[in-house]
This record gives C-alpha cells, sequence and structure tokens, in this order.
C-alpha cells in the first residue's frame, strides 16, 4: 500500500448526549480502530465546544493506550502555546512508559478555541501569550525528550527526572500554514497537514521538503488529515455530510452548537445559502473514497493519511471507518506487519 491510514477523533457530542457518552464512542471506536488495522489514532484538542468532547488529549490518549494494544495513539494535537514544555515532555513521557512504543505527541500552535477561552488557559493572564515563542518552546520540549539541554540552561538537569521505561513518544508537528512548515523542516519532524481545515496545503508539503534538516528523523515525512466519510452510497455518504456542515456554518457565525441530528441538518441544508468555500471532502462508497484518497496522497506526496469526520450517530461513524478498512485489507496488512 503506497501510504498508511490512520484515525483523527474529535470526540463529537451528539445533539442530546453528554460528553461522557461522546468518550465512551471515542473508546469503543478506538478499539475498533485497533482491531480494524488503522496504524494510529489521534485525538484532538477542543475548549469549551459543546460539540466536541476533547479538551484534554493528554487525559485521554492513557485511556486509550490501554483499551488497545497494537495502535499508535497520540494527540492531534497538544496546543503548546497553553502548556509549559516541562509539563508536556513529563506527560508524555509519563505516556510512553504507560504503553512503551505506541505514544505520539502532535504539538500544534493553533488555540484550538476562540482568545477569550485561549486567554483564560493560561495561568499568566498579565499579559496574552506571544505567538513567536513557538518554535522555543518547541525546541525545549524536544530537548527534554531528547535529553539535549544545554549544560548552561537553567532547567538542564530536569531532562534526567522524566518518567523512564517506556522510550520516547514520537514527535510530530502539526499545521495548515507556512509557519509550521517551516518549523517542522527545521527541527527535522514528521509533518502531518491539516488538510481538512486548510485544503490549499500541497505548497506546504513542498516547503516542508525544500528546506528539511535532519533532526529527529533523517528524511521528510508528510502526513495528511483529510475529511473522510464512506457509506453504501454515495448519497448517504453526502446525506451525513449534512451535520458537519451545519456546525461549520454556525461556527463561522460565531454560534458553537452540539452535532446536530442529520435530519435536522437536512432542514437546515434546505434553506441555507450555498457555503462561500469548500473545504476538500472525501466522499462515498468504500470504492469512491479510495480512489478520492488516492488523489489527495498524490497530491501532496503523502506517506500517511489521517482520517477525520464528525457523524452524530456513533454505529455510522464506526461503519465508515470499518468499510475503508475493508477496502483496503488493513487487518491483513497489520497482521503481516
Amino acid at each position: 500500500m503506497p501510504y498508511r491510514l490512520s484515525v483523527l477523533d474529535q470526540s463529537p457530542i451528539a445533539e442530546g448526549s453528554t460528553a461522557a457518552d461522546a468518550l465512551a464512542n471515542t473508546l469503543d471506536l478506538a478499539r475498533q480502530s485497533d482491531t480494524l488495522g488503522y496504524d494510529r489514532y489521534w485525538l484532538a484538542e477542543h475548549h469549551a465546544s459543546p460539540g466536541l468532547a476533547g479538551a484534554a488529549p493528554e487525559a485521554l490518549i492513557g485511556p486509550v493506550a490501554l483499551a488497545t494494544s497494537r495502535i499508535r495513539v497520540g494527540s492531534g494535537g497538544i496546543m503548546l502555546p497553553h502548556y509549559s514544555p516541562f509539563k508536556v515532555a513529563e506527560t508524555f513521557a509519563l505516556l510512553s512508559a504507560l504503553a512503551p512504543g505506541r505514544i505520539d505527541l502532535g504539538l500544534g500552535r493553533a488555540p484550538g478555541s476562540d482568545q477569550r477561552t485561549a486567554f483564560a488557559l493560561q495561568r499568566d493572564r498579565s499579559r496574552r501569550m506571544p505567538v513567536d515563542d513557538f518554535p522555543n518552546n518547541l525546541a525545549e520540549t524536544i530537548a527534554y525528550l531528547d535529553g539535549t539541554m544545554p549544560a548552561d540552561h537553567p532547567f538542564a538537569g530536569l531532562q534526567d527526572t522524566l518518567p523512564t521505561g517506556g522510550g520516547s513518544p514520537e514527535v510530530w508537528l502539526l499545521g495548515s500554514s507556512t509557519d509550521s512548515a517551516i518549523w517542522a523542516a527545521e527541527a527535522g519532524l514528521p509533518y502531518c497537514i491539516a488538510d481538512f481545515i486548510n485544503s490549499d496545503g500541497v505548497p506546504l508539503a513542498d516547503l516542508y521538503r525544500a528546506r528539511f534538516r535532519p533532526g529527529r528523523i533523517a528524511v521528510p515525512h508528510v502526513m495528511v488529515a483529510t475529511w473522510t466519510i464512506a457509506a453504501p452510497t454515495r448519497a448517504e455518504a453526502e446525506r451525513l455530510a449534512l451535520p458537519s456542515q451545519m456546525m461549520f456554518a454556525h461556527l463561522l457565525r460565531g454560534e458553537l452548537i452540539a452535532v446536530p441530528s442529520v435530519e435536522r441538518a437536512e432542514a437546515w441544508a434546505a434553506t441555507a445559502p450555498p457555503p462561500a468555500h469548500r473545504r476538500r471532502r472525501a466522499l462515498g462508497s468504500p470504492g469512491e473514497v479510495r480512489a478520492q484518497l488516492d488523489e489527495v496522497a498524490a497530491l501532496y506526496g503523502a506517506d500517511e493519511l489521517m482520517l477525520v469526520n464528525i457523524l452524530p450517530d456513533h454505529a455510522a461513524r464506526v461503519r465508515s471507518y470499518a468499510l475503508l478498512a475493508a477496502e483496503y485489507g488493513l487487518a491483513g496488512l497489520a497482521e503481516a506487519a
């Protein structure tokens, strides 16, 4: 197979349900993804959202790792501006000790929230945290994990206090902007491009490969996270996509809502104006989706694809991933590996 397939879970909260229900669904989908043969299972970070329960991927990764046996588990991602580099390194060293060789640390710069919530997340509220300190915080996080803190750094001794026994997590940089492509390249990290946010991200992959310097990995490695829904028919996949379209349209107006039912989203779509900007979506039967994903992988020169969707019906969501796993023969490939 020319590329690997993984899952990005945003822990959607269906209208009329609770975050507890969404998290139970996350654990179930993780177990299913493990059995189905997917390569990674990443958990997103979103704050103050009535529709997405994943406020703390670092808290979810442990339970997911313990509920699975083979699949890599990680963050998609940890929004580093909210946290101290030492705390992030310490937490993910601990998770690696819990599930040795299976933990991924995906790091991002976006707030995962509105600006008010981002400010509320800061411990020091005397000023807003500068965006331009991200590269330094990224370098500090990696230095803790790799034990490469400069001897004269005031925190150098802390690198020897991280939890041991599980090795170091695989560190990724996530993004949808030119800055993230450059930072991933200069740090020598694998790079995950959020195509489901920015469907014009092909130049980011080209820039990343052009600027890449060996670091934690020796050669560039690109994963693309793309919106994907598989169903028995194209018509059904299009119908299942309506709730997320309704959520996004409300988000653009500054309204956060729980994931609406397909029926309510259909009623909304009947009178809603067409979207001003269409993001890429791979929708249809398993064969149709595979053809679309092949095109995405070829566009980006991707080594991996990470599939993401938001559906109110958990069974339909599981079925989407199961249909594609069968289409690609993932279980057999995982067993052979």
